[in-house]
């Protein structure tokens, strides 16, 4: 069973899954590779990890089973490079925010009975800011792991054990796995992850735009200022692949967004007031 694990991004997903793994009895080896050395470095100071790697396809040609834990693009660019050399005895998964794109190059490049498998995943779990030093082990405690895996899929017999054993693990690191299909994926996500991310984003950059001068702003905006714009610390340069695989179903989140704010505007001293925060109290219940 899973004895090898190549961990390709070291920084707060990726070095939770290696915190997590072992937390959960895993004591097989794990490789970590990262492309800043130091992100790689901090994991292995924290247990993460055994060992690092220089070279990430040679990390992954000798591992059983490869997570990617890299922004999608580059995820999408590994899958390119690794499906030539990997074989039917080794499995690829991935903690992407978007399937869509995966599960489409997993199709073309992996997943038949002479070549790797892939597992396309996403924990529903994540931090505001990252880094290998803000990993956690219970990041994925009660935390729901999604996969987008294609029944129809001929994987090889050591490939599909091992997308078994994957799994079983992330059960012991203590989350919950839900399976969907990759279009349904990307359409939920975008209302639950990815709208609430873009609407922290601009609250923040309108009040630093408008108010962002006034010394004692974050005093007066208290526990609602701190709640409404924490997501606004989260870096660009992870958005960015989920706003060019994504932009369709984030596009028509955000429109819905802002016919609702501007029916809110519109009906300040109407009764209709009273029905949205009806609506928002019952979402809240449910």
């Amino acid at each position: 069973m899973m004895e090898r694990v190549a961990i390709l991004g070291t920084g707060l997903l990726g070095t939770s899954v290696g915190l997590a793994l072992r937390a959960a009895g895993f004591h097989g080896s794990i490789v970590g590779w990262n492309r800043s050395r130091a992100q790689a470095e901090t994991a292995l100071s924290m247990g993460a990890i055994d060992s690092i790697g220089t070279d990430p396809i040679a990390v992954a040609r000798a591992s059983q089973v490869v997570l990617l834990a890299v922004p999608i693009f580059a995820t999408l660019d590994f899958m390119e490079q690794l499906a030539p050399v990997l074989g039917p005895s080794q499995l690829v998964t991935d903690v992407g925010s978007t399937k869509t794109q995966i599960t489409e190059s997993a199709d073309r490049h992996f997943n038949t009975i002479d070549r790797a498998g892939f597992l396309p995943g996403h924990p529903m779990a994540g931090k505001e800011r990252g880094g290998a030093e803000m990993a956690d082990a219970n990041l994925f405690r009660n935390a729901v792991w999604l996969f987008t895996d294609f029944p129809a899929w001929q994987r090889s017999a050591e490939s599909a054990a091992l997308a078994r054993n994957w799994r079983e693990w992330v059960i012991a690191m203590g989350a919950r796995i839900l399976d969907l299909g990759p279009q349904r994926h990307d359409e939920l996500v975008a209302w639950v992850s990815h709208l609430p991310q873009f609407a922290a984003t601009a609250l923040s950059a309108v009040i630093e735009d408008e108010m962002g001068e006034a010394p004692e702003l974050k005093d007066v905006g208290g526990r609602a200022l701190r709640e409404m714009t924490r997501l606004g610390a989260s870096p660009w340069s992870m958005w960015r692949d989920i706003a060019h695989t994504n932009t369709d179903a984030i596009a028509a989140a955000l429109e819905a967004l802002e016919q609702r704010l501007a029916h809110i505007r519109e009906n300040l001293r109407t009764p209709q007031l009273r029905d949205e925060f009806e609506k928002a109290n019952r979402f809240r219940r449910e």
